[in-house]
């Protein structure tokens, strides 16, 4: 099932269901008036989701009309929590080479909290303040959970995942080093997200959802140019785990959104990688300095999961970088 969101009918806009292909749409009235909504009742909400998009794919469900991406928001345009780990060892030892940050994580996933309050929509511009902040692009998987008790094990915590996405998670690189050497949090670094079209339900993937990951390859272009294809399946972690870290000492509530960390592959060198920050890294490594730079005003960043027949399933994330 694949799932979106109009952005109309308030600030957290209109849950609609989707065609397979990403086509057609129909809204979901009556069901959920939106995403967080249906997420909260989920028991309840997915049977008659499914039915729905049964009918979807038929096309004989009541309103249903033909699908213009650009009148989509973020499937969750705004969330209850964000929760970003750092699941791909390879991204995670380079940027610690070249911060020079040491991180020991006990055998435990890293983990932040972000800003949740705003996700980007699927073609939405993107506002900063200033290019020498250093901005960045981070292509990333993700989940949404429905209420997930305190204490739950890794195994249970995979019944919980019911929605997967694609995240591409903003970094100010010029500000993150300075904030991670404190020992807290990012808080300057870390503007709000962008989220691709579509949530779509783990069954969707079939054989590409396998022990909590996705294996797929995310394709990112810089500027009309391929920057990475990276595959998601080398996380350290996967995503029924990161929920079981999350949710150790508290109770994760519906609508928690948990990140992959940027998706990195051991071979960066021959696939690419999916950030601009990996790519400085393995150019410091292999050359003493940095030759690429960060983004300017005006570039624009194309995102899409793909399987092997080029299908996209979470749809295309491309966002333009613009001057607040």
């Amino acid at each position: 099932m694949k799932l979106a969101t109009l952005a109309d009918g308030g600030r957290d806009g209109t849950l609609v269901v989707v065609s397979r292909g990403g086509t057609t749409f129909a809204p979901a009235k009556g069901i959920a008036a939106t995403l967080q909504d249906a997420i909260e009742n989920w028991a309840e909400a997915e049977g008659r989701l499914q039915e729905l998009s049964a009918r979807v794919e038929q096309g004989s469900a009541d309103g249903q009309e033909v699908l213009d991406v650009k009148r989509l928001a973020a499937p969750l345009p705004r969330a209850w929590q964000w929760l970003d780990g750092s699941a791909y060892p390879s991204h995670g030892e380079l940027m610690d080479q070249v911060i020079g940050v040491e991180v020991d994580s006990g055998g435990h996933p890293l983990m932040y909290q972000g800003v949740s309050n705003t996700f980007y929509g699927p073609r939405e511009e993107v506002p900063f303040l200033r290019e020498s902040d250093g901005i960045d692009f981070e292509g990333e998987f993700g989940m949404i959970v429905d209420e997930v008790p305190a204490g739950r094990s890794p195994e249970d915590c995979m019944g919980h995942i019911k929605l997967l996405v694609q995240i591409n998670d903003w970094s100010l690189r010029a500000l993150a080093g300075r904030e991670m050497k404190t020992g807290f949090g990012w808080i300057q670094a870390k503007p709000p997200c962008g989220m691709a079209p579509f949530a779509i339900t783990p069954d969707e993937l079939s054989d590409y959802w396998k022990n909590g990951r996705i294996t797929l390859d995310l394709a990112v272009d810089w500027n009309d140019k391929r920057f990475g294809k990276a595959n998601g399946d080398a996380m350290d972690f996967g995503f029924h785990e990161l929920v079981a870290h999350a949710a150790y000492s508290r109770t994760l509530c519906a609508g928690t959104v948990i990140g992959s960390g940027t998706v990195s592959n051991a071979n960066f060198r021959e696939v690419g990688s999916s950030c601009i920050a990996e790519r400085r890294g393995i150019e410091i490594v292999d050359e003493g300095e940095p030759r690429t730079d960060f983004m300017k005003f005006g570039d624009t960043v194309r995102m899409a999961a793909v399987t092997k027949d080029d299908d996209a399933p979470f749809g295309v994330l491309e966002q333009k970088v613009i001057k607040a």
